[in-house]
C-alpha cells in the first residue's frame, strides 16, 4: 500500500473502534450497568460489525466477479437464497445458529450455481448476470412469502425476523464468536487472493496471460461471497445496501488518485462495512427508544440517497 492508503486504512481502524465504543455507550437505558453492556450491547455491537463487514466484502467480490457496479448480495439474489435456506430450516422446526447458518449457506450456494448455469460464466456476461440475479431475487422473495404463509404459529415469528433484517435477538456470545470467526477467515483468504483478484479485474484474457488461474479464483470468489452473505443472513436476516454502498464509498475516496486497487478495497470494505452497520444499528435501537426499528430500514434510508449522490458524482465506473 502507498502511504496515503496506509493512512486511510489506519483511519478506518480507528473509526471502527470509535463506532463500537460509541454504540456500547448509547442505548435506551441512559445509565447502563456492566451487565447490560456486556450481556446485551457488546454481543450486538460485535455482531453488527461482523455482519456489516461480511456484506461489504461480499458486495466487493461480486462487483469484481460480474464486472458490474450494481452487483451486491441482495441484488443478485444471494441474500434472498440465503434467506430461503434459513427460513426452510426454521419452518421445519430447526433451531440453533449452526443449522440456520448451514441452511443459509446452502441457499446462497444454490443461487450462485443457478446464476452460473443460466448465464454461462460470471465475467463474460455481466449484464445478463444482473438481470438473472434480479429475477432470482424476486423469486426468492416470493418463495419466502409463501413459506411464511404456510408456516406454523410457532415458526412464523422467527421466520419474519429473517426478512426484516434485525439484530435484536443476538445475545449469545457463542453466535457472535462464530460470526467473528467467519469474518476473520474470509478476510484472511480474501487478503491472500487480493493480488490475483486485482489482476482479474483487468479482464480474464489479460489475467490468464499474467499467469492467474482464472477459474480457480472465480470459484473462490463465488464461495467466499456466498459464505459471507449466508453467515450475515444467518445472524441478522436480509440487510440491503451495505454490500452496494460501502465499496463505492471507498472507491470515491481513492479511485481518482490510485485506481481500483482490490488489495486495498477488499480488506478496507470489511472495516467500513462493519463501522457502517454498527452506527446504523445504534440509530435503529435508539432513535425511537425504548422501541426499536429493524436495522434494515435504517440501511435503506441511508443507502438510497447516498448511492444516488455517488452515482451523480461518477461518470465512469471501475470495479
Amino acid at each position: 500500500m502507498t502511504s496515503s492508503k496506509t493512512t486511510l486504512f489506519v483511519l478506518l481502524v480507528i473509526a471502527s473502534l470509535a463506532a463500537m465504543a460509541l454504540a456500547l455507550s448509547i442505548g435506551s437505558v441512559s445509565n447502563a450497568d456492566a451487565a447490560i453492556i456486556y450481556q446485551l450491547r457488546l454481543p450486538r455491537v460485535l455482531a453488527a460489525f461482523a455482519v456489516g463487514g461480511l456484506l461489504a466484502m461480499s458486495g466487493s467480490l461480486l462487483q469484481v466477479l460480474t464486472r458490474n457496479p450494481l452487483a451486491e448480495p441482495s441484488v443478485l439474489g444471494v441474500s434472498g437464497g440465503a434467506s430461503v435456506g434459513a427460513l426452510a430450516v426454521l419452518m421445519m422446526g430447526g433451531a440453533g445458529t449452526i443449522w440456520v447458518a448451514g441452511g443459509a449457506w446452502m441457499g446462497a450456494i444454490v443461487v450462485m450455481l443457478l446464476l452460473w448455469l443460466l448465464v454461462g460464466g460470471y465475467s463474460a456476461h455481466p449484464s445478463r448476470m444482473l438481470l438473472a440475479g434480479v429475477m432470482i431475487a424476486t423469486a426468492c422473495g416470493a418463495i419466502s412469502t409463501l413459506m411464511i404463509t404456510f408456516a406454523s404459529n410457532v415458526a412464523m415469528p422467527g421466520m419474519i425476523h429473517w426478512l426484516m433484517g434485525d439484530l435484536d435477538s443476538v445475545i449469545s456470545l457463542e453466535a457472535v464468536g462464530a460470526i467473528l470467526g467467519v469474518w476473520i477467515s474470509v478476510l484472511i483468504v480474501v487478503w491472500k487472493l487480493s493480488p490475483k483478484i486485482h489482476l482479474l479485474q483487468l479482464g480474464t484474457d489479460k489475467a490468464l496471460t499474467l499467469g492467474v488461474d482464472v477459474s480457480y479464483v472465480q470459484w473462490m470468489m463465488v464461495l467466499l461471497s456466498a459464505l459471507s452473505a449466508a453467515a450475515a443472513v444467518s445472524i441478522a436476516g436480509s440487510i440491503g445496501f451495505v454490500g452496494l454502498l460501502v465499496p463505492h464509498l471507498l472507491r470515491a475516496c481513492i479511485i481518482k488518485k490510485h485506481g481500483p486497487d482490490q488489495k486495498f478495497l477488499l480488506p478496507a470494505s470489511a472495516l467500513l462495512g462493519g463501522t457502517f452497520l454498527v452506527l446504523a444499528d445504534m440509530f435503529a435501537r435508539t432513535i425511537i427508544a425504548p422501541s426499536q426499528l429493524p436495522v434494515g430500514i435504517i440501511t435503506a434510508l441511508i443507502g438510497v440517497p447516498s448511492f444516488l449522490w455517488i452515482l451523480s458524482r461518477f461518470r465512469h465506473w471501475n470495479t
